[in-house]
């Protein structure tokens, strides 16, 4: 069997990042994880209700994602950048107005009463 032409699918490894009660609904917080900073969206009343994107804004270079506006745009849940005020999808990291930029996401959820990203 030749491994380099096998796909080895890997557990993604948790790691907790904050409490369930740090997070502020229908708002960002920001939390760090391995030197990056992440900006957590907790909705509630969405069918998924937290959303985890890369906190520094592509255009600017500033860490200010967590503190941009949400809502809802073409049908999508967007935040707006603070700066620019460009507009990116929660759910992939896209950004509405611009292909170029873009925002990490990472997959997230609440373990309990932590809140846990996905890594590796």
């Amino acid at each position: 069997m030749n491994l380099s032409n096998t796909a080895v699918a890997r557990k993604p490894q948790w790691r907790q990042v904050c409490r369930q009660q740090d997070l502020v609904a229908d708002s960002g917080v920001v939390v760090w994880l391995d030197g990056t900073q992440v900006a957590l969206f907790y909705l509630p009343g969405e069918q998924q209700s937290l959303y985890a994107i890369d906190n520094r804004d592509p255009r600017s270079g500033a860490n200010v994602i967590g503190r941009g506006l949400v809502g809802s745009l073409q049908g999508e849940l967007v935040v707006a950048a603070p700066l620019y005020k460009q507009h990116f999808s929660l759910s992939d990291g896209r950004c509405l107005e611009d292909p170029q930029q873009e925002l990490q996401v990472w997959p997230v959820r609440v373990n309990g009463q932590q809140v846990e990203l996905a890594v590796g």
